[in-house]
Formats: C-alpha cells, structure tokens, sequence
C-alpha cells in the first residue's frame, strides 16, 4: 500500500491493484489515525522550539555559549501581559455585572474564578523558561480560559475578552508559528459547537468568522512582537558577547605585550623559563606545569622546568602523554577536559589539562603540559590565552637556547685561541729548553765544561718565564666599565713594544663609548691584528687608528711588514683571521684586510663603514707610516 507523506493528513488510493505477494493493505481508518497521532506528536516536539529564538549567522556563535534553560522568554513583556489581563478581566467583569439578573450560576461561578486567576497572575506573572513545564503552563491557561468561553455562552460569553490574554501570552511566549496554531484550535473550539447548536447557524458562522478574525489578528500582533523583541535579544546579546570577547581579547593582547616586553629581556635560558612560568601563572591557573624541550641528538623531550609534580628528566617519544602526542601530530593547543578517561597526563593526580607545542622558526623545539587536579578545569579563553602565550615564549626560548650554543662556542673558540697563544710562544721556548737540557747532559757525560752553556740555559729560563708572563698579561687584558678601547690600546702596546721592539704609533679617542659587548669585540679584533704583526709580519713600525662617538666605531691597525697575495689572506694565520671575521660579523661590523708582497698589511674594522666623518685617511700602509726596513 502507498502510503502518503507524513504531513498529508488524508492518504491517496495506491493506483497499482494489489498483487498477491503484496501484503494486504490495512484499513483506511487505522492508517489515518496513525498518522493524525504522529502528526501531533510532532507538532508537540516542534512545540517545543521557539522559531523567534532560532539563530542565524553569527549568532550561532552566541547560542552556542548560553543557557536553553533558565531564562523566562516573557519577563520583559510582563507589564504588557498584566495591564492586558486586568483590562480584560474588568471588561468582562463589568458585562456580567451589567447583566447580572440575567445570567445562570455558572456564569457567575467562571467569572469568579477568571477573575481569581487574573488576581493571582498579576502578582506571579506566567514564567516560559523553554521546557515542557513552561509549555504546559501556557497551554493551561488557553484551555481555562477556551474552557471559560465555552461554559459561559461561547462567542457571546461575557468572558470572551480574556481570551485575548491566553492567545498574546502564547505569541508572546513562542511567536508566530504557536501563536497561529493556538489560535485556530481555540476558534475551532469555540466556533464548533456554537454553530452546531445554534438556531441560525448563518448568523452563527458570521458571528464565529467576526471574532476568529480578532483572535487571529491579536495571535499576529502577538507573534509578531515576539519576533521583533527575539531579533532585537539577539542583536543585544550579539553586541554583548563581541564586547565580551573584545574584552578578553583586549585584555590578551595586554598581558602579551608584557609578556613580549619581559620575555626576551634575558638571553640566559633559565631565566627565560623562569620568567615564562611566572608570566603564565599570571594568565591561567594550573597546579603543575611542564616545559620540555627537544633533542636533536636522539629524539628525546628534556623536561627542563617542572612545577607541582614529579617527571623524569627525559622522556622518549613513546613515554609522552596522549594529550601531548595529539598536540604534536594537530600542531596546536589541545584541552582534554577530563584526564581519567583521556589521559592520563604528565601527573597521575591531574584532573584536566592544556598541551600545545613550542614552535619557533618553523619548526618545534618544545612543548608546554598545563594541567589542574579538577575537571573540565581550563575554560576556551584559557586555551586562547596559552595560544597566543606561547609564540613569544616560544621565540624568546629558542633565542636562549641559540645564546647558550654560541656562548659555548665562544668558551670553546677561547680555549683554542689560549692554547694557540701557549703553543706559538711558549710551547717552542719550552722545546727549545728540553732540547738544550739534553745537549747539557749529554755534554757533562762525555766531560766537557757546560758551565758557559748553564748561564746562557738560566737567561733563556728567565725569557721564558718573561713570555709566560707576558702570555697571561695579554691574556687578561680587556676593556671594562671603566676602561675603554682607548686607555688599554695604551697600556697594551707599551708592552708589546718593549718585548717586541716595534714603534706603535696609536691615535685613540677616549671619550665616547660603545656598549661594553660591541667595544670588547672590537678590541678583541685589535689584539688580534697587533699579535699577527708581531708573529708574523717581520714589520718595525705599527700605527692604530681608533675612532668612536658612540655609535660608530672604526678600529684600523697598519704595519711596514713584509705582507702577502691578497689570495693568501684565508691561509696566513687563517685562524686569527677568521677569528677576527666572526668577531666584527657578531656585532654587525665589517672588517677590511689590505696587503700586497713588501708593501705591508692593514686591519681596518668599523660600525657603520659607509657614514662619513669616521674613516681613517684612505692611503697605503707605507705611505702611512714608512717602509723602515
């Protein structure tokens, strides 16, 4: 049997004859009340939907995060809803008492309790909170007054004005589409019976279609305000929640801008977790919290900072929780609300948690657990703010760990060069004396006088230990707080020119400063051109140039010594001179090595090479000092 759609309340005829595997067709009447019950059913489901309170657009977004349940929909409508029932009810009251004599028991008896009713709602306005309760209620309230109606005369009952106040209540409550249906089941109910039994039932109808037409027009009016006042809640609660969320936001991006302010402050690792942990606090509260980084060694996650609970100091890919995994696989923070059934996480007492990723540069060097002993805990703005949180704790982390490579490197780059300075002047010495303590022994042996040998033994000792010295003079000098490039250059090369026999000419401003790190670089790069000179450039006359005010610097070294090809630059004393390169490139200077064969060699590094006033006279090594040989 075809039967038709659920919402066509009358079923059509199959056209098809029966065929006699089909199975017989039930009969007409229990398919129509099968239907006419799922058909009400349904419309009882949809009952419970207001249309005025559907959301559209972005308002998605804010019903998503408010209450269905709680909120009385007809609050604001309750002085409406309590004016209209007092002028009803004395309406009605006034046309029963006009025609008292005339009117039966019964009539009396609804009046009264219409009236009792309307009492007792202008002191407890009807509430709808959106559940079935509410529902009921308003459907109560139509029946007593429909049911008040149809006792006392129907279209020509004295109470018929109160039913005005049932059919608004209901528009007011869920709008157009509950509205209407109640009002067309309270003109069927009433208009039915009245034009069945009514002696003209032409003037009967007319009377019926006279005051469905108000109760339809008031069920509109009611509907229809409804809606305006849903759309303007809406538009309202909209604004409120951008103003909310512009408030947090607001409030995010302050707390970041401090948290950027103080962040990269320091370069030294552990203060930068400690400062992250401390900033974090400010923004979330957690019980514990974790900050594991990456090693590229093998794969490993050091635990570098933990707080509220006990973590080995490395865990393997496999060991990580399930919530840190899935943050590293979604690149993104991850909130697992409820550990016990998701988890568990980092700490076996952890209610809830957040887990995201430490990502600087492109690539992850780190991940961050926060978690709390309650559940469902952490809130949405929670995991916004470690979103935008852990970007520059991320940059500020990878820059620390970047610092302590290079610090490492640098620590390792000076033990090379100490080791080198040793080597080149006291290592050969301290051959040369093993060597000649041989010679003297083997000398004795065979019995000849060492007694000339031993005095000139005791003057080498005596220069060695004058290198040593000189070695470790070199070795701590340095500019500081209270010296500049300046006053050392003097200290230094009066030294080098008493065990060197070289003239040093230095030309040296002493009133400007750079920054302590810049100008220890560039005095480092001096050093190292006046100790190439005196190794290697078989020179007698150096000059140093050295030009500050304040933010650019020039330092030039020019010696008279025998020089090389400029193609040799990367192999004589390469190390010294890559030394030097690195140094002027980690203060963003750049360095200038000028020589050809006989002609001498210059140094020339500065801060801002192309800003005019700072240069030194541009002219060739020997025609700035002379070619003394």
């Amino acid at each position: 049997m075809h039967t038709a759609p659920p919402d066509d309340p009358i079923s059509r005829p199959d056209p098809t004859p029966p065929s006699e595997d089909r199975a017989p067709a039930p009969p007409s009447g229990g398919g129509l009340v099968d239907r006419l019950r799922e058909r009400l059913s349904r419309d009882l489901r949809e009952a419970l939907i207001d249309p005025s309170q559907q959301p559209t657009g972005d308002f998605d977004i804010v019903a998503q995060q408010l209450p269905s349940m709680g909120v009385d929909r007809v609050a604001s409508f309750n002085s409406l809803i309590t004016a209209m029932r007092l002028a009803t009810t004395a309406i009605s009251l006034l046309l029963v008492a006009s025609r008292l004599d005339e009117f039966e028991t019964s009539v009396k008896v609804w009046t009264a309790i219409i009236v009792s009713y309307a009492i007792f709602r202008a002191f407890r306005p009807i509430r709808y909170e959106n559940d079935l309760q509410s529902l009921l209620r308003v459907l109560a309230e139509v029946a007593l007054h429909v049911a008040a109606v149809v006792m006392t005369g129907y279209w020509q009952s004295p109470l018929i004005f109160t039913l005005l106040t049932a059919v608004t209540v209901a528009g007011l409550a869920r709008g157009f589409g509950f509205s209407i249906r109640i009002a067309v089941v309270t003109i069927l109910a009433v208009s039915f019976p009245f034009i069945l039994q009514a002696g003209d039932q032409r003037e009967a109808f007319l009377q019926s279609a006279s005051w469905g037409g108000i109760v339809m027009l008031v069920a509109l009016i009611a509907g229809y305000a409804r809606r305006i006042s849903g759309e303007a809640d809406r538009e309202r609660e909209l604004a409120m929640d951008r103003l909310s969320r512009l408030s947090d936001a607001n409030a995010l991006l302050f707390s970041l801008h401090r948290v950027t302010q103080t962040l990269p402050a320091s370069l030294d690792l552990g203060d930068v977790l400690d400062s992250t942990l401390s900033r974090m606090k400010s923004l979330v509260a957690y019980d514990s919290v974790a900050v594991l980084l990456f090693d590229e060694t093998d794969g490993h996650w050091e635990v570098v900072r933990h707080q509220g609970l006990h973590v080995p100091a490395r865990l393997g890919p496999t060991e990580l929780p399930l919530g840190l995994k899935q943050a590293i696989t979604e690149n993104r923070p991850v909130y697992v609300a409820d550990l016990h059934a998701d988890g568990p996480g980092l700490s076996d007492r952890s209610g809830s948690g957040i887990y995201t990723v430490l990502s600087a540069r492109g690539a992850i060097i780190g991940l961050l657990a926060i978690e709390h002993s309650d559940f469902e805990h952490f809130t949405s703005r929670d995991v916004e703010l470690i979103e935008g949180f852990v970007a520059p704790a991320s940059l500020a982390l990878d820059n620390a760990r970047w610092f302590a490579r290079l610090r490492t490197v640098g620590a390792d780059e000076e033990r090379t060069r100490i080791a080198r300075d040793l080597h080149d002047r006291i290592g050969q010495s301290l051959a040369y004396l093993a060597f000649s303590l041989d010679r003297l022994v083997e000398r004795d042996e065979a019995g000849d006088p060492v007694t000339e040998d031993l005095g000139q033994l005791r003057e080498d000792v005596r220069g060695v230990i004058r290198e040593v010295r000189d070695t470790l003079y070199d070795l701590r000098t340095d500019v500081s707080e209270e010296q500049g490039i300046g006053a050392v250059l003097e200290q230094y090369v009066s030294r080098v020119g008493e065990r060197s026999r070289l003239t040093i000419q230095v030309e040296a401003d002493k009133d400007a400063r750079l920054p302590i790190l810049q100008e220890r670089e560039m005095w480092r790069i001096a050093q190292e051109a006046l100790a190439n000179v005196e190794r290697h450039a078989r020179a007698t006359a150096v000059r140093i140039v050295w030009r500050c005010d304040g933010e650019r610097a020039l330092i030039d070294v020019t010696d008279n010594g025998v020089g090389f090809e400029a193609a040799t630059a990367g192999r004589l004393d390469s190390y010294g001179v890559l030394g030097m390169r690195e140094r002027a490139s980690s203060i963003g200077a750049s360095l200038e090595i000028l020589s050809a064969p006989g002609r001498g060699t210059r140094v020339r590094c500065s801060l801002n090479p192309n800003e005019p006033g700072l240069t030194a006279p541009n002219q060739p090594a020997l025609a700035a000092i002379g070619h003394r040989r």
